[in-house]
């Protein structure tokens, strides 16, 4: 994507329950789509409300031939509704943003043109947040600081839903459980080239926000289980059967322990250390055992689903391609 290029986009937005926001949200992102020149989507992903949203979004539907409209059956949450808007976009650029009106759309062209031929994904900095300081940036300071130190990943704000993406690093990552916020590191992980931007952030005039302090488990829970995945997804058995022969050493140990006891010192009365000799090697044996059919089943995994084990970003000299 070149200077000049001007490469269709489709904008996602995920709703929950914004009834009053949808009319003047969707005015603001005409006025900064139209200027861009360009062919342009947006694409409501109505996450189960129940305040009216979808009979707002029917409405902008009928007005604006590029309104495009999907609604789940129930509340599946963020990550699922953003994987419906992925799924169901046409173009080549996709650039996400909450429906809350604390993004600003007219953010939108810059974070497209940071995209152009340099990376892959730009994600939003909310640098100066308008939001309540205990319950919602202690917390994600907090969150933001684990997720840069654990992934490797050096962003800022990692929660920003103000994205713009490449479609086919999108393509490249599987979305589950809550790990959108986690997109940038996903997209890093399977060579995308991913930066940021400063972005302005309003304070929130109607409805309810819909997250607190109780997403903050979450948050770690999943960085926990993205860290598992980004080390060990292809060989599990590095850390079981580490665990393993951890466990069986410190059992050897405690043998020797008990063994001069005994045949040394004379010392016949009964011990913790042979509880724990006991313990160490069922442990070790069995977090081994554990180990060796994880690797079956990811072995078994990757032969049925062909899943790749690394990513092209272009060939020279197929199908005709320079």
């Amino acid at each position: 994507m070149s200077a000049g290029d001007l490469t269709p986009l489709s904008v996602i937005l995920p709703v929950l329950n914004e009834r009053d926001n949808l009319e003047p949200l969707h005015e603001r992102l005409t006025e900064a789509l139209e200027p861009m020149g360009r062919d342009w989507e947006v694409i409501y992903v109505d996450d189960g409300s129940t305040d009216g949203s979808w009979d707002v979004l029917r409405k902008l539907a009928a007005a604006d031939e590029r309104v495009r409209l999907v609604r789940l059956r129930k509340n599946f949450g963020q990550t699922p509704a953003l994987a419906a808007g992925f799924a169901h976009a046409r173009h080549p650029i996709l650039v996400t943003l909450d429906a809350d009106l604390q993004n600003d759309p007219q953010d939108i062209p810059r974070l497209v043109e940071q995209l152009g031929d340099s990376y892959d994904v730009v994600s939003g900095w909310r640098r100066d947040r308008n939001d309540p300081w205990l319950t919602r940036l202690l917390p994600s300071h907090a969150a933001n600081f684990l997720i840069k130190k654990v992934s490797g990943v050096p962003l800022h704000d990692f929660g920003c839903t103000l994205k713009a993406y490449r479609r086919e690093v999108v393509r490249d990552v599987s979305l589950y459980g809550e790990m959108h916020r986690f997109l940038p590191v996903l997209a890093a992980w399977v060579g995308g080239r991913v930066t940021e931007m400063e972005v302005t952030h309003h304070p929130r005039t109607r409805g309810v926000s819909k997250y607190g302090l109780l997403r903050t488990y979450k948050v770690l829970v999943d960085l926990i289980t993205l860290k598992f995945i980004g080390d060990f997804q292809s060989r599990p058995n590095y850390i079981f059967g580490g665990f393993g022969l951890l466990s069986l050493m410190l059992g050897l140990l405690a043998l020797d322990v008990v063994a001069y006891r005994v045949f040394l010192l004379r010392r016949f009365e009964a011990t913790p250390l042979v509880f724990l000799m006991v313990l160490f090697f069922i442990t070790g044996i069995f977090s081994l055992f554990i180990g060796f059919l994880a690797e079956i089943v990811i072995r078994g995994f990757h032969d049925t689903q062909r899943k790749p084990t690394y990513y092209v970003r272009e060939t020279v000299g197929l199908d005709g391609k320079a």
